[in-house]
């Protein structure tokens, strides 16, 4: 069996209640907290580097977005953008698009996740190739 293709591997072993207890706390301390971190950072980038910094500073912001929406989402993409024996998404170290871009090279996307990199690419062109992550931490 390949570790990669294991949605389980990578979850972390923990009682329902922890790991319930530990998401009402990041929720929790996620709505407090960052908004004053974002405001910060936007004005420390700003003083430290100017507008490309603040761009750097976006660009941050939505990669660990996409890193999340790669876990949130992952038997859901895993059910729509793949054939069988596809890359597996939900890796939490890697971005939505690293995988579509691994399950282009491999061909095992499905016909609506051949929609997704093909508006992906329109947008940003050969965006979810460029994307591939070769370091991601294996998900076991």
């Amino acid at each position: 069996m390949n570790p990669q293709n294991d949605e389980h591997s990578n979850q972390r072993k923990a009682s329902l209640f922890t790991g319930i207890l530990l998401f009402l706390i990041s929720i929790v301390l996620f709505i407090t907290t960052t908004p004053f971190g974002f405001i910060y950072g936007m004005v420390y980038s700003l003083i430290k580097h100017f507008f490309k910094g603040l761009g750097g500073f976006f660009v941050e912001i939505a990669v660990s977005i996409d890193q999340l929406g790669n876990v949130i989402m992952q038997h859901l993409l895993n059910m729509l953008w793949l054939k069988e024996g596809g890359y597996k998404f939900g890796n939490r170290d890697e971005t939505i698009s690293s995988a579509l871009g691994k399950n282009k090279v491999q061909h095992t996307l499905s016909g609506f996740g051949k929609f997704i990199v093909a508006l992906l690419d329109l947008i940003d062109n050969n965006h979810v190739l460029d994307s591939i992550d070769y370091y991601v931490e294996p998900k076991n």
